[in-house]
């Protein structure tokens, strides 16, 4: 990524990860942390450039106390863009990965749905698909658990996860997240060893 425009490089990463056509539109899945709010930066120039639609999707699940601030943060992003912002509030009886990460995908479909989206793009890195792989191995998965997290999957009717940046580190977004400007929100549960498994289907 270097050179004087590597928002060049970053561009061509993500155009040859998916190509969305013109006149689609594409659901963010924002969460207000850094690598979902570079996601959301990169796609909505792209989006100017190549013709289709973008709207950012948060999931505010209420488990923490920043929850209430992450979700601000997204709303600034999406004012910043001059995107449009869906929000979604599950109620849940659990808070374990499983149950928050059900909710989460099961919300960003309605929101996708609600928004006129065909995709949901989501912020999933290289270092996430090398967490799930190596997570997989200690738990003795199968060959289906070492394939890791699929760059793109059906989500539901006319629905389908999207995800640019898996083959893209947290430094490389980084490089736009300084370029971008934009606020963003550090997530402590990230350290916090029952929300160490981020394996994502």
């Amino acid at each position: 990524m270097r050179g004087a425009r590597p928002e060049r490089a970053l561009d061509a990463a993500i155009r040859s990860a998916v190509r969305f056509g013109s006149g689609a539109r594409v659901c963010v899945a924002c969460s207000g942390g850094p690598d979902s709010v570079a996601l959301a930066s990169l796609l909505d120039r792209l989006a100017r450039d190549d013709g289709y639609d973008l709207v950012l999707a948060h999931v505010n699940h209420g488990v923490r106390a920043g929850a209430a601030q992450d979700e601000c943060v997204v709303l600034s992003v999406g004012a910043r863009l001059g995107r449009r912002v869906l929000v979604a509030r599950p109620h849940l009886e659990r808070d374990d990965e499983a149950t928050l990460r059900d909710a989460r995908y099961a919300m960003l479909a309605a929101l996708a749905r609600e928004g006129g989206a065909q995709f949901v793009a989501t912020a999933h890195t290289a270092e996430d698909q090398t967490e799930t792989v190596l997570l997989a191995l200690f738990r003795g998965t199968g060959l289906a658990g070492l394939a890791g997290i699929p760059p793109r999957r059906p989500l539901g009717e006319g629905i389908e996860v999207v995800r640019p940046v898996l083959r893209l580190t947290h430094a490389e977004l980084a490089t736009e997240l300084r370029r971008s400007g934009l606020p963003y929100a550090i997530d402590p549960s990230n350290a916090e060893r029952r929300y160490r498994s981020r394996t994502a289907t």
